[in-house]
């Protein structure tokens, strides 16, 4: 049992080490090719720090962010190119094309037809105003006990599309569609305020004859007022205050009746 032991500390405890394999390759005379292969593979292979590239090497600066939380130089956010990307971008409502300084503008030109009016800010496609008008017109119809929102926006589309034909024989520059509907709708803002009347009382007799004949006139004059300046027609308001006097003639009975 004690050989057994010994033999068992002699098999694990070994001083085996590559200096006695270099003796034992010098020893034994066949092998010796095989031991000069192995030698120069070993003096071949680089040695391990040749394998760590160098973008894993410890920097000299510290981390000093915190987790989930990693730190940015400015350096940093050029090369990933988020630095000027921000800055360049337009804001969102010019890129929705909403500016409410031209909203209000406009607006003001409508409720003073006797104002004249920036031809530069009347010929823009803005639509935000008029949706905004043709809502307040249905949904002040709605309390007067009238659901008339359908014939409200098809008459403004076939109203749009006839001043639009119109306008392009009348006209040597021509117009777009967005145009003539942005200014129909901004104009239709008196006839909100017609609406809005009949709601407290009733227009069918002569005091709101009367005052459905005042709106249109407003609607017509505001209109042509704008389309005059922005498609320099002069000395043709009259021409284009008729169909636009009928168009929101249709409106105005709509409200009345």
């Amino acid at each position: 049992m004690s050989n057994f032991e010994q033999f068992q500390l002699d098999f694990y405890q070994s001083n085996y080490t590559i200096d006695d394999q270099e003796e034992g390759c010098n020893s034994y005379g066949s092998d010796k090719n095989l031991c000069e292969s192995k030698k120069n593979q070993t003096e071949k292979q680089p040695p391990a720090e040749a394998f760590v590239p160098s973008d894993m090497l410890l920097s000299p600066q510290s981390y000093t962010g915190q987790i989930l939380q990693p730190t940015y130089s400015p350096n940093t956010l050029s090369q990933l190119g988020y630095a000027d990307g921000f800055d360049e971008e337009p804001p969102l409502l010019e890129e929705l094309g909403i500016n409410f300084e031209h909203i209000w503008q406009k607006t003001l030109t409508v409720l003073n037809p006797m104002k004249p009016a920036d031809g530069s800010i009347m010929n823009e496609t803005d639509l935000t105003g008029p949706m905004v008008f043709c809502l307040a017109l249905g949904a002040t119809l709605l309390m007067a006990g009238k659901v008339h929102f359908g014939y409200v926006y098809g008459m403004s589309a076939i109203g749009c599309l006839a001043m639009h034909a119109l306008l392009n024989l009348m006209s040597t520059s021509g117009v777009s569609h967005g145009c003539v509907a942005s200014v129909l709708g901004y104009c239709l803002l008196p006839m909100v305020i017609l609406s809005s009347c009949a709601v407290v009382f009733s227009l069918q007799g002569i005091p709101g004859t009367v005052l459905a004949l005042f709106i249109i006139g407003w609607c017509s004059l505001s209109a042509s007022k704008i389309f005059t300046s922005a498609l320099a027609m002069e000395g043709q308001q009259l021409l284009i205050a008729y169909p636009c006097a009928l168009l929101y003639g249709l409106f105005a009975l709509l409200t009345v009746f």
